[in-house]
């Protein structure tokens, strides 16, 4: 049996670690008469040296990944941060939607990364669409309704500085002001439980998304989707998304369905090692490593999931037609 599972990580943000202070170099007598001119004269050299070094990152975004905790950076390998956003176009002063944040973790390399002048819009699962988990009982919803309150102030614990501005909305209920605001929406991995209580005829949740994305972004503006993928040889109602799988064929429909264009695709986020049968799901896989407790070969079971990595995932680029 299958289980829709969500995982939502809270992780800890470390403090960046700051240079190191040495003490003070040894100061040599001071100069005198030639030595003293000869001195003067060099100083320009070193004040320009000393303030080219004190300028700001030319690489913003490795200035950011470098500052993430070590519980962000073990997944870089997997998840592939650096490629991703680069290959979304996302760059600092944007105003980014960022799908199901969970517990932040690319939140977390985004409100730095965006700076000051840029913005991120947090959008949560329809809250209608909660109460269809398993584990979703009266005290998780009870607390979920809280969220659009509570992330913004969680947020506050993940970035110091130039950091953006947080503002919440559920999908199916945006707000007014965030039409044709946004340069970029992101769904990383969040496409799979909307489509799978969609085709269970609840709802439409899928689709709504893809309208939310469309009505937000400002014309021109970029749909970035990193979702599990499944081969196509596989069985579509295996595939549903209620394993964690969607087809690239089917993610592609729906967005164009929404109005948007395929742009690119990219394998920076492929595992070829993730051939699931259909009795198994996602979730078995790391960061989840999801085994029954019970399982007589558990143990050999989370060794062998463990060993095939995070799953294999399409990266697809769609714009809003229409001139920035």
């Amino acid at each position: 049996m299958r289980t829709i599972v969500l995982m939502s990580t809270i992780l800890l943000l470390a403090a960046c670690r700051a240079g190191e202070d040495g003490a003070p170099e040894p100061q040599a007598a001071e100069p005198a008469g030639e030595e003293q001119a000869m001195a003067e004269a060099s100083a320009p050299e070193e004040e320009a040296a000393e303030t080219e070094s004190e300028q700001p990152h030319a690489d913003p975004l490795q200035s950011v990944l470098d500052a993430q905790p070590d519980e962000i950076q073990a997944r870089f390998d997997a998840r592939h941060p650096r490629e991703t956003l680069e290959f979304f176009g996302i760059e600092p002063g944007m105003i980014v939607v960022e799908g199901l944040p969970g517990g932040g973790w690319y939140t977390r390399i985004l409100l730095p990364y965006l700076g000051s002048e840029g913005e991120l819009i947090a959008a949560n699962y329809p809250l209608d669409m909660w109460p269809n988990f398993p584990f979703a009982d009266e005290a998780f919803l009870e607390n979920i309704r809280k969220w659009p309150e509570e992330f913004p102030q969680q947020t506050e614990g993940w970035c110091d500085g130039d950091c953006a501005d947080v503002r919440t909305f559920w999908f199916g209920d945006m707000p007014a002001e965030v039409e044709g605001a946004a340069d970029a929406v992101l769904f990383i991995r969040v496409l799979h439980n909307m489509a799978a209580f969609q085709n269970s005829g609840i709802d439409n949740y899928l689709d709504q998304a893809f309208a939310d994305a469309h009505a937000a972004l400002k014309p021109g503006g970029i749909l970035g989707v990193v979702q599990h993928e499944a081969r196509e040889d596989m069985p579509d109602d295996w595939a549903d998304g209620s394993a964690g799988y969607l087809k690239q064929a089917f993610v592609i429909e729906r967005a164009e369905a929404a109005g948007f264009e395929l742009v690119d695709s990219s394998a920076i986020n492929a595992n070829p090692n993730d051939q699931p049968t259909t009795d198994e799901v996602v979730w078995r896989l790391p960061p989840s490593l999801s085994v029954p407790e019970d399982a007589e070969n558990a143990e050999a079971l989370r060794a062998q999931y463990e060993s095939i990595g995070e799953s294999n995932r399409m990266t697809l680029k769609f714009r809003k037609p229409g001139e920035t």
